[in-house]
């Protein structure tokens, strides 16, 4: 075993995060269902291809938000959000009680794109967990700029999560549409052409003994692998999941 996945499966046994078989921390993708004009069925695969570039990581992919009442939760070291409950009831209280439990106590959350969007308002505690979620559309409130190229400002340099990178260059849809007042910290945000504000695309934080990273990007499979999205996406993985800095 080389050292630095033996580091990190000494680090995991001492927190308590589970390691898989192989040495590596397990994260689960929950996806399954989402808005029609997003692609799960593509973009789940290519989540996972991105996340297991990182040796130490290893993803499981479930297809039933439901999934997320299961006491098997506890057997990943991360959590990843990969879906919207659209039009549809989201997972219900046992599952959100669940997941809850399972961040305060440690373990990791990821959530990408729509998925702050899930739902619907239905868990008024999920805004605290992720810090912020999807305000819905209306007069006068935008969901994202039309989609296209824009650039990534990295806000913080120093964050494991961004650590490597400068701003980039990316084709997404950027999301004006969030709303929470629970502490955040910034990593990368972009300046809307609609608008003109800075908005958030990756930020961090803390949840009882858990680490949260949310992030914006990653409306279809283009958007999720061009310029350094993967690594970022990668990277939050690997820190919410508490795995030392390559």
């Amino acid at each position: 075993m080389k050292p630095n996945i033996l580091l990190a499966v000494v680090l995991m046994a001492l927190t308590g995060l589970s390691v898989c078989a192989a040495g590596k921390a397990s994260v689960l993708l929950v996806t399954g269902i989402d808005y029609p004009g997003h692609k799960w069925r593509e973009t789940a695969p290519a989540l996972k291809r991105i996340i297991e570039e990182d040796p130490r990581l290893d993803v499981r992919i479930v297809e039933d938000p439901h999934f997320l009442d299961s006491a098997a939760l506890t057997n990943h070291a991360a959590v990843l959000l990969h879906f919207q409950n659209w039009e549809v009831p989201g997972p219900g209280a046992a599952a959100r009680e669940n997941l809850r439990r399972y961040v305060e106590s440690g373990g990791g959350l990821l959530s990408v794109h729509f998925a702050c969007g899930a739902w619907h308002g239905e868990w008024p505690e999920f805004q605290n967990i992720v810090g912020r979620v999807w305000h819905g559309a209306g007069p006068g409130k935008p969901q994202h700029d039309p989609r296209g190229p824009f650039t990534v400002r990295i806000v913080d340099k120093t964050h494991p999560v961004t650590r490597g990178l400068s701003n980039f260059e990316t084709d997404d849809e950027l999301y004006t549409c969030l709303t929470g007042d629970a502490p955040i910290h910034i990593v990368a945000d972009a300046k809307s052409k609609v608008d003109g504000k800075d908005h958030a695309m990756g930020f961090v934080r803390e949840y009882g003994q858990g680490r949260v990273f949310l992030t914006t990007l990653g409306h279809d499979v283009k958007a999720f692998t061009n310029s350094s999205v993967p690594q970022l996406i990668r990277q939050g993985c690997a820190w919410t999941a508490k795995l030392p800095p390559k």
